[in-house]
């Protein structure tokens, strides 16, 4: 027997479902997290009747204000709507299962149990019912309880049914996993290595929608080592699978890629819970493999691959359905940026270093000190302490520069209209030319970031280029 939380609305199920005569469970995610006692169940309700999941989500939402809006799902017999926090979605018991080359599921009418049988995992086909003869009773024919109890991810039924039924529930194995830091059964595991190219049936947003919930953890690398460890990772984002192991030449190796982006990954995830930032982190070095290369006398390179790693961004985005918009140019922009923070680290400090960094990064300049200081992942404790000192001077260098010289938000002192009129000349390359001839005076210190400055210095590079201020 458990005693459902105490919460009004399961009690009011209750008695719209003995009033229509139907039985009611809740099941899922919600009956797991509460089990657990996570301090932030999901706030998703999902509800099994043994009858109309819509006629009953429809009742349901009338008991409590007619004035709600239920969203029907006809193709899958579900109906949801909210309710204060929570998000309750109905649906009849059901059988479901999938052709081999299919993504989408056939549904038939079933029983609790028919639909305990399709739930991925034994811990989230837990249902407690509430009916009133049994009703707070968990129903758990496949020992969900003691699994949650040793921490372990089972599917209900053999693993080659659950996996085929459904391609995505590899990667919910690997989600799940690294959300309740639970482990995945031997047999699992197995099954998912046998089965990882059948996820290629899956759409690429489904599987994204996993890979974000990955990436979102409080430990990502947790989840990345599950991919690769059965396989999943060289089919999904192969560029991440080539960064793995280590190649010695001439006594001379290289770090394991692979590894230490996943470090730099759970060190941004420390600091940060941007998706994006995070993203960015991932891919980071994701150009290293076709930029290496060994040369004599200096072991192994990897010269541009920043440059390379930021032009394949939109590429990746764009196969795995991720948003092509500012978020990718953030990504991208924190992927070719990556390196300049530690080259100021590695060299002298200047100013002119320093505004030119401010104005390339702008707003994600932060972002970026971030991702650098990840970034350090040396085993070598006076290595590491010398590069936090090092980026401790670049952050007061950025700082200064910022509130001297407002490059951060850098705005062209003098437009293109201005230097047209002063010169009387048509619009076209020669004013594009003077424009940056100005940027580049600011940002290397020749001029200060003001109006007339910028105008005497307009004038000053008109003439030498032939031109006659009017």
């Amino acid at each position: 027997m458990y005693i459902l939380p105490d919460d009004s609305i399961f009690e009011l199920i209750a008695r719209v479902a003995e009033r229509e005569d139907v039985e009611a469970y809740v099941i899922g995610g919600y009956v797991r997290d509460h089990i657990l006692g996570r301090e932030h169940p999901e706030k998703d309700i999902d509800i099994v009747v043994l009858g109309d999941g819509v006629r009953m989500a429809r009742a349901v939402a009338r008991e409590i204000d007619p004035r709600i809006r239920v969203t029907v799902f006809k193709t899958f017999g579900t109906a949801m709507f909210r309710s204060g926090s929570y998000d309750i979605e109905f649906v009849g018991a059901r059988k479901e299962s999938y052709s081999r080359n299919s993504r989408k599921p056939a549904i038939l009418p079933g029983t609790i149990e028919d639909d305990q049988n399709r739930r991925d995992f034994t811990v989230n086909a837990l249902a407690i019912s509430l009916n009133r003869q049994n009703f707070g009773e968990v129903i758990d024919p496949f020992g969900g309880l003691n699994d949650i109890e040793n921490k372990i991810l089972r599917t209900p039924l053999d693993p080659e049914t659950t996996f085929s039924d459904d391609p995505l529930r590899m990667m919910r194995a690997v989600r799940f996993a690294s959300q309740l830091s639970f482990s995945v059964s031997d047999e699992t595991l197995a099954s998912i290595r046998r089965n990882n190219a059948r996820i290629t049936i899956v759409s690429a947003e489904r599987i994204t929608v996993e890979l974000n919930k990955i990436i979102a953890t409080e430990t990502p690398s947790t989840g990345f080592l599950l991919l690769e460890e059965t396989g999943l990772l060289p089919v999904i984002l192969p560029e991440l699978s080539r960064l793995k192991g280590v190649e010695d030449k001439e006594g001379k190796g290289h770090k394991d890629n692979f590894h230490h982006t996943l470090k730099v990954l759970d060190n941004v995830a420390a600091g940060s819970n941007d998706i994006w930032l995070r993203w960015a982190a991932l891919l980071h070095d994701i150009a290293k493999p076709v930029t290496k290369k060994f040369v004599q006398g200096i072991g192994w390179t990897f010269h541009g691959h920043e440059f390379i790693g930021a032009k394949m961004v939109p590429e990746i985005f764009s196969r795995l359905k991720l948003p092509l918009n500012d978020r990718m140019r953030y990504v991208k922009k924190l992927v070719g940026l990556h390196l300049r923070p530690i080259a100021l680290v590695q060299d002298e400090v200047t100013d002119s270093a320093v505004r030119r960094l401010l104005f390339e990064a702008g707003d994600d300049i932060d972002d970026l000190m971030l991702l650098c200081e990840a970034d350090i992942t040396s085993g070598n404790r006076m290595k590491v302490k010398k590069h936090r000192e090092n980026f401790a001077l670049v952050r007061r260098k950025l700082k200064e520069i910022e509130e001297k010289d407002a490059v951060r938000t850098f705005q062209p002192p003098v437009h293109g209209d201005e230097i047209i009129s002063a010169f009387g000349i048509e619009p076209g390359p020669m004013v594009g030319i003077i424009k940056t001839a100005i940027k580049d005076a600011i940002l290397d210190g020749v001029i200060a970031n003001e109006h007339e400055a910028a105008r005497q210095y307009m004038l000053l590079k008109g003439r030498e280029l032939g031109l006659t201020p009017r």
